[in-house]
C-alpha cells in the first residue's frame, strides 16, 4: 500500500491575516481540500495522513467529512519545523502495510492526479522521486551581494512536490536528521545525504505552492481556468 503524508502545519506568516493558508479558501472551498481531492482521484495512493498545526485537527476533520474525503486516514499535529512534521506523519503511519510514502505540501493544490501516479510509480521502480520542473530563469550562485559564478541551467531543475520514496529509506533518512538536529525544506535532500540516487519525473509550472498573497491571487485565476 502507498501513504500520502500531507504537510500542512505552517501558520503561513506570508499570507497576511489571522487564519493558516491550508484553511484560506480558493473559490469557496479550503486549499487543503482542494490538495487532498487530487489525491482521492489518483489510482496509486491508498490513503493520506494529514500532518496539521497543533490544535486544528477538529477543525480539519470537520471540512474533510462534510467534502467526504474517503482516503484520509488520520490528522496528526506537526512540529516547529517541517522535517519534524515529516517525520511525526511517518510515525502515524503502520509500517507493515505501506511501500511507497509520498510526502506533498498541503499548500500546492494544482498537482494533478496523473503526476501523483506517476511519480509514485518511479520511485516503486527506482526507489526515490520527485515531481521537478526544469529551471527557465539563468540562476547565479552569489555571496554577499556579488555574483560568484552562473550556473548551467541545462542541468537545474525546481523541485516540487509529491516527493516519493520507500518507507524505510525515508525513515532513515528522517532518523539521521533527529541524529543530527539538522533541519530540511526537502524531503530530497535529506536521501540525498544517505547516498541514495534519487529520480526526477518531470513536471507543471502550474503546480505553484501558494504561499504569499501574489500566490493567493494567481491560484484563484487558475482554479477558474478550470486548473
Amino acid at each position: 500500500m502507498n501513504v500520502a503524508i500531507i504537510v500542512a502545519a505552517g501558520r503561513g506568516s506570508r499570507m497576511g491575516g489571522g487564519r493558516a493558508k491550508q484553511f484560506r479558501e480558493i473559490s469557496g472551498i479550503p486549499i487543503i481540500i482542494h490538495t487532498l481531492r487530487r489525491f482521492e482521484q489518483c489510482a496509486t495512493v491508498a490513503e493520506s495522513v494529514v500532518v496539521l498545526p497543533e490544535g486544528e485537527q477538529g477543525e480539519f476533520l470537520s471540512l474533510a467529512e462534510r467534502d467526504g474525503l474517503r482516503k484520509r486516514a488520520r490528522a496528526v499535529a506537526g512540529g516547529e519545523t517541517r522535517a519534524e512534521s515529516v517525520w511525526r506523519g511517518l510515525r502515524a503511519l503502520d509500517a507493515d502495510d505501506v511501500e511507497i510514502v509520498a510526502v506533498h505540501d498541503g499548500v500546492r493544490p494544482f498537482v494533478t492526479p496523473e503526476e501523483i501516479d506517476r511519480t509514485v510509480r518511479e520511485a516503486e521502480q527506482s526507489g526515490a522521486a520527485i515531481l521537478a520542473v526544469p529551471a527557465t530563469d539563468t540562476i547565479k550562485e552569489a555571496e554577499g551581494g556579488r555574483v560568484l559564478r552562473t550556473l548551467e541551467r541545462a542541468r537545474l531543475w525546481r523541485a516540487q512536490t509529491p516527493q516519493c520514496f520507500r518507507r524505510e529509506l525515508l525513515r532513515r533518512a528522517y532518523e539521521s536528521v533527529s541524529a543530527s538536529g539538522l533541519d530540511a525544506t526537502d524531503c530530497s535532500a535529506l536521501v540525498e545525504r544517505l547516498g541514495a540516487a534519487v529520480s526526477i519525473v518531470e513536471g507543471s509550472a502550474h503546480n505553484i505552492k501558494v504561499t504569499t498573497p501574489q500566490d493567493f491571487a494567481l491560484a484563484e485565476t487558475l482554479m477558474k481556468s478550470g486548473r
